[in-house]
């Protein structure tokens, strides 16, 4: 069940990445993707992962160890349900990027590659699209530069 469940891991956030990164302006995507229920079918295979070894996970990870982390990762059902949390909380946070980049008017084309990065190293995407943000202002958002209008308009550069 371990391996069928690892498989179904991603098999299960595929199509809302596909959504976010081959159909940013399709107008259900924006609608699908604002949920942040997107990741619960990732958390219900992290829970039927974690729940049955509650026993041993839990103190792996209320007081971790290298070595502890180790052993548990070491295993199949260790890995699969770090795969699973990595899964989730990547979708969680590749969701939170395409949304936040909409918001502030950011090209789609600039936003694909950062949601690809946050697929396969969730953190470097992420570092990536806080960099990136802050050259746009949220849609609406009013400075004395727009004479108040919230014109949205690629802010300058941070020194």
């Amino acid at each position: 069940m371990t391996g069928a469940l690892f498989g179904l891991t991603f098999a299960l956030a595929a199509p809302f990445w596909a959504l976010m990164i081959l159909a940013p302006r399709w107008s259900r995507t924006a609608r699908i993707v604002g949920s942040p229920l997107i990741v619960a079918p990732v958390l219900l295979v992290y829970a039927l992962l974690v729940l049955p070894a509650l026993g041993t996970v839990l103190p792996a990870v209320a007081a971790p160890t290298l070595d502890g982390l180790r052993d548990l990762l070491g295993t199949a059902d260790g890995a699969a349900a770090a795969w699973a949390h990595m899964i989730g909380f990547d979708l969680f946070v590749g969701r939170w990027i395409f949304l936040d980049a909409r918001e502030r008017g950011m090209p789609a084309l600039l936003t694909a590659p950062v949601l690809v990065l946050t697929i396969l190293l969730g953190p470097l995407g992420l570092a990536v699209h806080l960099g990136l943000r802050t050259r746009w202002r949220p849609a609406g958002a009013t400075s004395a530069a727009d004479g108040g209008t919230g014109a949205v308009a690629p802010a300058a550069p941070v020194a």
